[in-house]
């Protein structure tokens, strides 16, 4: 607990300290600074890269294993990386430099090479000599591959070691393992760790060699950069860091704070055009934030719906038709369960079923146009270039509150 909340602290510290930052980085014992760097945003991380002389870092790679490298020297700029690389001892420069050259959106440029391949004749006690070479040189305790003419034939699970040693041939406790080839998506290593049930996948070169293997950890990580467009629901900018000045963060969010003025004066204006009729019948006033608000909702959670599935790649634009015309549905199923209940209510409460029929109609209505605006407009944003998540709550909520708001007070100006 103790070392869990010192590292908090130091977290917190790199983040907001600017003045210190550097200071306080340098603080840190240096066989640690590596495992810190990775934890940290990449904004933050960059700009202490960026400070950190070449001899600095280097020794700081020295305690890294090759894929932790990588990560660090995609955060550099080409011509440095490229001489750092050269500085690297030579094993670990001819990993680095192969991990480098995959795409680091592929499967190989996720993966990490912390593992060891061992005949499928070996014994136990052969085993144990690997592994501890293995982590002298690393410091980590490696995935056990088992492979036969140079061909993966699965894995050894880390609890036999404790039940068997010795001259007992490992073949037999050989368990099967998934594989990946090498420049498969995001998408297709997401959808492997989900069809199987194991936290580790082999990578696999053109010619069914060994490259790497991938964690179920990483894709943790995978899941939390998809993540990242979240905050662009807000038009927060993916690029903002919670370290950066008042005057960034004004900067960064002003401009989508203005268009969404503009576009909350639209819904104004729809509203300014029954002023008689809300004048005659204040009751309707009350409901107008349930209008708005369901609208709202349901807009947001269609928004969800497709911008993870843009983030798994598991809808494109064509899909994401079929997909439209289901979460449609999904919002006239929902609106007559909500419009129904919504229209007792205000039955029971007003005791006039004309106005009951109205909020109902209202609802259902709303729902609909909600459902349809929150699963096309981040399709719409895709084909325009743009990043799919971006402020598309602003436009739905104003789809959504320009049409319930018209539909309700346009109906009760007629029937009322």
């Amino acid at each position: 607990m103790p070392q869990r909340e010192s590292n908090g602290k130091i977290l917190h510290d790199l983040s907001f300290s600017q003045k210190r930052r550097m200071e306080n980085f340098r603080a840190i014992e240096v066989n640690k600074r590596g495992d810190i760097l990775l934890t940290l945003s990449r904004k933050v991380q960059a700009k202490i890269l960026e400070q950190l002389h070449d001899e600095e870092l280097l020794v700081i790679l020295r305690y890294l294993s090759p894929d932790e490298t990588t990560d660090l020297l995609r955060n550099i700029a080409p011509g440095r990386r490229k001489a750092l690389v050269e500085k690297l001892e030579e094993e670990k420069k001819v990993k680095v430099n192969k991990l480098l050259s995959f795409n680091p959106r592929s499967a190989a440029g996720i993966m990490s090479t912390d593992y060891i391949s061992v005949p499928r004749a070996f014994s136990f006690e052969d085993l144990s000599k690997e592994i501890k070479k293995h982590e002298q040189r690393t410091g980590r305790f490696p995935a056990m591959l088992v492979v036969e003419e140079g061909m993966l034939k699965g894995e050894l699970q880390g609890h036999v070691l404790a039940l068997h040693m010795g001259k007992e041939k490992i073949e037999k406790y050989v368990k099967k393992l998934p594989v990946i080839e090498y420049d498969a998506s995001e998408r297709d290593v997401i959808s492997m760790f989900r069809k199987h049930e194991h936290d580790k996948v082999v990578v696999l070169d053109k010619n069914k060699s060994i490259l790497g293997v991938i964690y179920s950890d990483d894709i943790l990580g995978l899941l939390q950069s998809q993540g990242k467009s979240l905050s662009t629901f807000a038009g927060v900018r993916e690029e903002e860091s919670v370290s950066d000045t008042v005057l960034a963060k004004v900067k960064n969010r002003y401009k989508w704070l203005i268009v969404n003025l503009w576009m909350m004066l639209i819904a104004a204006t729809v509203v300014s055009l029954f002023e008689r009729t809300i004048s005659a019948f204040v009751f309707l006033a009350f409901y107008m934030p349930v209008i708005a608000g369901l609208g709202g909702n349901v807009g947001t959670q269609a928004l969800a719906v497709v911008v993870r599935g843009m983030a798994l790649h598991e809808i494109d634009i064509e899909t994401g038709k079929r997909l439209i015309f289901k979460e449609i549905a999904a919002g006239a199923i929902n609106g007559l369960i909500i419009g129904l209940i919504v229209a007792v209510t205000a039955f029971a409460l007003h005791r006039n079923p004309v106005f009951g029929m109205i909020i109902g109609i209202s609802v259902i209505v709303n729902l609909i146009n909600a459902s349809f605006f929150g699963a096309a407009v981040p399709l719409l944003l895709t084909k325009l270039g743009k990043d799919p998540a971006s402020s598309a709550t602003i436009f739905i909520t104003t789809a959504s509150d320009v049409c319930g708001f018209f539909v309700f007070l346009g109906l009760a100006s007629l029937l009322l």
